[in-house]
């Protein structure tokens, strides 16, 4: 069916960037002096330091629109509900931590104090995650293994080896918190951007898979000691298989039988969320029953089982961190403050969109750098946000981070109050918990097959993000996948699909002309586009295919050219009568002088003066005059993808562009970022031979301007056509 479409008609002057600038007065911005640009960032009035406060403040802005009647109802039951979750996530992610269950209560609390008056989220639940949870993890089993003597660090003495854990966690916490707070003061929130989704998707699915790996021991009942570092997953499964035989069966059935009903009502869940008000909050339920089953029947004692045990009863004194920890772990901590910011940073994008407010990267930065020092002075280990918690603190209802204080205050009456409930708790049953709330990250293997469909290099990122990480190690892996990701940006710019575009009968437009089955193109002319910025890396690459698309070399014509003129010009200083151009193939057979030119001099522009005759290179020479034939006498190059141009590029492109000029084809470049003409002109792009006028606004203004001036050159060959364009 043929729809009806509105015509439009313009009628204006052919223009070239010249003829544009003299009939549109052009306004030159003054730019500001570095000096300026300090001076007022320095200079503070009173509505910059409100701004500022309410910057670093976020709390001020939305206390002053909350609603009371509104909203406190629903941040109150968020609050308890995803307290609970984050009590339980609390315990069971201390274990990925290789610390004891009771400081995962710390980590559910601590942060969050500090994160309500800093953060700029409403909706993101502050506390444990379990990638970081194993990245701290193998940094504490690393320098406190379970078999072995701990590193020689001083502040190890007199401690117990939980304690020595304790601090381990605590002072990468606390230089993490201050990895993140530099960021955040120094303004480079930013830094989020080169961490694609790709990436983040393969990062964490390795992730799942170390976390699936390290619960296996508590699932089983083994003594499997934590192993960190390249190859850990395999050297991890292999000391599990060699005692699968001694798998602990009641821990063993009780993890399957509470991972099996975690995941059908948590699925029920999803399905049913429209109609529920609140989720069920299935994994506080499994463990109230775990923990009263375990006391009843005595399963310590009685079959093996290992349980939580002693919890800390209250809050222990602040402690300073350890500089010689410091020094020992400062290359995983950068890392773990990246993926914990990077995590959260997502995560609360989502829901700020979602609920129409704006969240400042640089202040969450702040935020968490603030939170992680704070809590780790009071030994809690690496916090960030678990999307399950905050999918859970949303959708009860939670409209600010007053839910999430709430959420914390549960975690204080359980550390000071109720601890000693969860003392007959199994270790198998937190580590169930982890496992089955891996299926969101471990369903990420499906996008595998839709990357490789839609995205092989996103694929490829996807790919060596997980295979870095599943083998050398999140920190390591972290480091691949990054170089993996721009490795794949490099080689999308480096090595662009550039294409020769043609003109659609009837219209201004212009496509690639392998995708239309009717297309005009001019004999004579063609139109070279290249979808990328011109720098270092691709210069050769754009000039290989220029010379591909055009279909001859034009350096190696212009010294066949010079070497012909030479060959001429002394035949004729030999021929007393000169020579005519019928008689130059004669004149050729009869003269042997073959001496070699200079290469400088072959680069040259050819140098026509003196000759008797008026030399045409495309018109039929005679048959001894080996000089390649040149049917194309425009050429158009589509700057309009071309966002920026080096020096290196710009080199290259005066040399390709001289290269042409001097064969006799006309270079014209079209559609060229503002930008980038300033460049050309700073630079000293043009010369006698490259000038201004080679630059059209437009691609059809340049079409125009090659059809009016060679419209009488059909005669020779290289016209243009009669069709309109």
């Amino acid at each position: 069916m043929v729809t009806l479409r509105k015509q439009y008609a313009v009628a204006r002057p052919v223009y070239s960037e010249d003829s544009l600038a003299e009939d549109h007065e052009k306004v030159y911005r003054l730019r500001k002096p570095i000096l300026d640009h300090l001076r007022e960032y320095l200079t503070c009035d009173s509505k910059r330091a409100k701004n500022a406060v309410l910057s670093l403040l976020p709390i001020i802005g939305w206390m002053r629109i909350y609603r009371v009647r509104e909203w406190l109802l629903g941040d109150v039951v968020s609050g308890i509900s995803t307290g609970l979750v984050a009590i339980m996530q609390g315990l069971a992610f201390s274990l990925l931590a290789s610390l004891p269950p009771s400081y995962g209560l710390y980590t559910a609390f601590f942060p969050m104090l500090t994160y309500f008056f800093l953060g700029s989220s409403r909706h993101i639940s502050v506390g444990s995650f379990p990638v970081l949870s194993l990245m701290v993890g193998a940094v504490v089993t690393r320098l406190v293994p379970e078999d072995g003597p701990p590193a020689n660090i001083t502040g190890f003495e007199g401690l117990t080896q939980d304690q020595q854990r304790v601090l381990v966690a605590s002072s990468m916490t606390f230089l993490m918190g201050i990895f993140q707070l530099a960021m955040g003061v120094l303004q480079v929130g930013f830094i989020v951007v080169y961490m694609s989704d790709t990436l983040v998707s393969g990062f964490t699915t390795a992730a799942a898979v170390h976390i699936l790996v390290s619960q296996l021991k508590f699932v089983l009942g083994l003594t499997v000691p934590g192993i960190s570092g390249p190859l850990s997953v395999i050297y991890s499964l292999e000391k599990i298989f060699v005692q699968i035989t001694s798998t602990n069966i009641c821990d063993l059935v009780m993890s399957i039988v509470i991972m099996l009903v975690v995941f059908i009502v948590k699925e029920l869940n999803d399905k049913y969320k429209a109609k529920l008000p609140v989720p069920i909050p299935i994994e506080v339920v499994m463990t109230i029953i775990a923990c009263g089953v375990s006391y009843g029947f005595n399963f310590k004692t009685r079959y093996g089982v290992d349980v939580v045990g002693k919890m800390v009863s209250g809050y222990e004194s602040p402690i300073a961190p350890n500089m010689e920890v410091f020094k020992e772990c400062a290359v995983e901590a950068f890392p773990v403050a990246i993926v914990g910011f990077a995590v959260a940073f997502s995560v609360a994008k989502v829901y700020s969109l979602k609920h129409d407010y704006t969240i400042d990267g640089n202040q969450e930065l702040i935020a968490f750098g603030v939170s992680n020092i704070f809590g780790a002075s009071f030994k809690s280990f690496a916090a960030s946000t678990a999307l399950s918690r905050t999918a859970l603190q949303e959708s009860s209802g939670g409209k600010t981070q007053i839910a999430g204080l709430i959420s914390a205050m549960m975690a204080m009456i359980v550390t000071v109050a109720l601890g000693f409930l969860l003392e007959p708790l199994p270790t198998s049953v937190l580590g169930a918990l982890v496992i089955v709330n891996l299926k969101g990250m471990l369903m990420q293997f499906r996008e595998i097959p839709y990357l490789w469909r839609r995205d092989k290099p996103d694929c490829v990122v996807w790919v060596g993000t997980f295979l870095g990480a599943a083998l050398l190690g999140l920190d390591l892996g972290l480091a691949v996948g990054l170089g993996v990701n721009l490795l794949t940006v490099v080689f999308r710019t480096q090595f662009p699909r550039c294409s020769v575009l043609a003109n659609i009968p009837g219209t201004d437009l212009y496509k690639d002309r392998k995708d239309y089955m009717h297309i005009s193109e001019p004999n004579g002319v063609l139109i070279f586009r290249i979808p990328s910025p011109l720098f270092f890396a691709n210069i050769e690459f754009f000039r290989d295919k220029l010379v591909e698309a055009i279909g001859f070399n034009p350096l190696r014509v212009l010294r066949k050219r010079n070497k012909a003129l030479r060959k001429i010009k002394k035949l004729l200083q030999k021929t007393e009568d000169g020579v005519t151009e019928k008689g130059l193939g004669e004149s050729f057979r009869q003269t042997t002088d073959e001496s070699r030119m200079d290469v400088k001099e072959l680069d040259q522009p050819s140098d026509l003066s003196g000759l008797p005759f008026r030399m045409d290179w495309r018109a039929g020479l005679p048959a001894d005059v080996s000089v390649p034939r040149v049917d194309l006498h425009s050429l158009i190059l589509d700057f309009s993808a071309v966002s920026f141009l080096d020096i290196s590029a710009l080199k290259g492109l005066k040399t390709a562009l001289k290269e042409l000029i001097r064969v006799d084809v006309d270079v014209y470049i079209v559609s060229c970022d503002a930008c980038i003409l300033e460049k050309l002109h700073s630079c000293t792009f043009f010369d006698e031979e490259i000038s201004t006028s080679m630059f059209f606004p437009t691609l059809h203004d340049a079409m125009l301007h090659v059809r009016d001036k060679h419209e009488d050159d059909k005669s020779r060959g290289g016209g243009l056509t009669e069709s309109k364009l």
